[in-house]
């Protein structure tokens, strides 16, 4: 799109209205559209980036892009591709909404904290968490507030995979490891 012309159009109009004022005021005016040729391009281009916009919102799922190529603006529209034989569009089903929090969850924050697993420690983990149909950090918070001993925060679904005394042991399932100077 070549927008010299409406720059030239808007630069023509300016001189012709201080015209009126006599010379000195039209050769004001004649360097002052000059001094403002960028700013108007720029202005131009705005408005144009807001059009593309809008118009984007109107044909989802469809996209119009403003690309400058040089000095001018170009439109480039994107229309998704439509098969003869596909059936027509639907839109997307909404996400399933998220689990109600447990009593206690959240509601001192949130903290990050950086957690290194085995790899298949990782795995069981993830596979855990979707079949309880949850993310991955909300199966680690409910699992980790039930091995601390918040009751409230434990997990619906069960403990988590190596939770408890293993097997074939007797006893309350309390045990201590590691190593001592």
């Amino acid at each position: 799109m070549e927008l010299t012309t409406y720059i030239e159009t808007l630069r023509r109009e300016l001189g012709s209205a201080a015209e009126v004022a006599g010379p000195e005021v039209s050769a004001a005016a004649e360097r002052l559209a000059m001094a403002l040729d960028p700013a108007v391009r720029m202005t131009l281009i705005e408005v144009l980036s807001d059009a593309a916009d809008e118009v984007t919102r109107q044909i989802d799922p469809g996209v119009v892009e403003l690309r400058i190529r040089g000095r001018e603006p170009q439109f480039v529209v994107t229309a998704p591709l439509v098969h003869e034989h596909a059936a027509p569009m639907e839109p997307p089903a909404p996400p399933a909404p998220p689990a109600p929090p447990f009593p206690g969850e959240g509601e001192d924050g949130t903290a990050r904290m950086t957690l290194r697993l085995p790899e298949s420690l990782k795995s069981r983990i993830e596979q855990s968490a979707a079949s309880a149909g949850v993310s991955v950090n909300a199966w680690l918070v409910r699992a980790l507030g039930a091995a601390v001993g918040n009751q409230q925060s434990g997990p619906p679904y069960g403990p988590p995979p190596g939770y408890g005394p293993p097997p074939g042991r007797q006893g309350p399932g309390k045990r201590i490891s590691g190593w001592a100077r």
